[in-house]
């Protein structure tokens, strides 16, 4: 099993966009065994210190194998809505563990 944590940054006005791509990508990882186990959406307030932009949303998923991830990055129904990504996302920081 592996977990990715993924902190997203949005650009600005491009929230519902964004949102299009996760309706179309988050049901698509169920077909390679991962799930989103949670998808946070942080208020300002929410943050103890930061020395950096805040992301719009953080997710922590997880896949049984990291080949499962690779292959939900190159399906094809995914990949025909890449645009919408690119749209709306500024950037995103990815953590890749395993649980101890």
């Amino acid at each position: 099993m592996i977990y990715l944590t993924q902190l997203i940054f949005v650009k600005e006005g491009k929230e519902a966009v964004f949102h299009q791509f996760e309706e179309i990508a988050i049901p698509i990882m169920a077909d390679y065994n991962g799930k989103v186990v949670y998808r946070i959406r942080p208020g300002k307030e929410s943050f103890v210190s930061y020395e950096e932009e805040q992301p719009y949303e953080i997710h922590f998923i997880s896949f049984e194998l990291e080949q499962d991830f690779k292959n939900f990055l190159k399906d094809p129904r995914r990949e025909e809505f890449m645009y919408l990504k690119e749209e709306a996302i500024k950037s995103t920081f990815l953590v890749k563990g395993t649980k101890i």
